[in-house]
């Protein structure tokens, strides 16, 4: 994949000037792929992701204005064959299943080796789902965990049930409060309650719980 007109065509999303700099750099410089747009914000990669003859986006979750994980899940309508990556230093479970839950097909962490990331970006392509070794393991981690399924949700209120299910969408907080008309503050009341009825301590061992795997819904 040397030619020119066979490189793998990258967009960046990532705020940070110098990193977005030196990810563009890299990229350009690779024999496999090339570079052709870098955003610095969410609402900017919306405007004009679409409209780019690209492959490949490489997502930082925490911009400003709207988010990584918000972007992935509108650009996925707009794209729905784009494939996406996420590369960020979060590792936590709850962002982990949010991104992929909004679509993403990978997760990198920054600190990732450049040549590894350019290995990555190649198995992306190719309908891979690279993630680097410490993601990888939280994955597993989730996936291990019990569900008891039904059982699980017979404990919950009708309201909570449907909060558990937006959950599992990837919807954030404020989605959820505004499809339900209610409070953002209520729907955290409520996930304090859900969380002590199903016995765990983040959203994504919520759904586990409940649906077995995430995107169940």
């Amino acid at each position: 994949m040397t030619a020119a007109a066979n490189r793998i065509r990258v967009a960046l999303v990532e705020d940070d000037p110098p990193v977005r700099a030196g990810l563009r750099h890299l990229i350009d410089n690779s024999p496999s792929c090339v570079c052709v747009g870098a955003f610095g914000t969410g609402e900017e990669a919306l405007a004009k992701i679409p409209g780019l003859d690209l492959d490949t986006v490489l997502m930082d979750i925490q911009l400003p204005g709207v988010s990584g994980i918000e972007c992935i899940r509108r650009l996925r309508k707009l794209r729905p064959k784009l494939a996406i990556m996420m590369l960020t230093v979060f590792e936590d479970h709850d962002r982990i299943f949010q991104s992929l839950a909004a679509g993403a097909s990978g997760y990198l962490l920054k600190q990732t080796p450049p040549d590894k990331l350019l290995e990555a970006i190649v198995e992306l392509h190719r309908g891979g789902s690279p993630m680097s070794m410490q993601i990888a393991r939280r994955v597993v981690e989730t996936f291990q965990q019990p569900a008891s399924g039904a059982e699980a949700a017979t404990g919950l209120s009708p309201r909570e049930k449907e909060i558990v299910a937006g959950l599992a969408r990837g919807y954030l907080y404020k989605e959820i409060a505004a499809h339900l008309g209610i409070s953002v503050e209520t729907v955290r009341t409520h996930l304090h309650h859900i969380y002590e009825k199903l016995h765990v301590r983040s959203r994504t061992e919520a759904v586990m719980r409940v649906y077995g795997r995430p995107g169940a819904v």
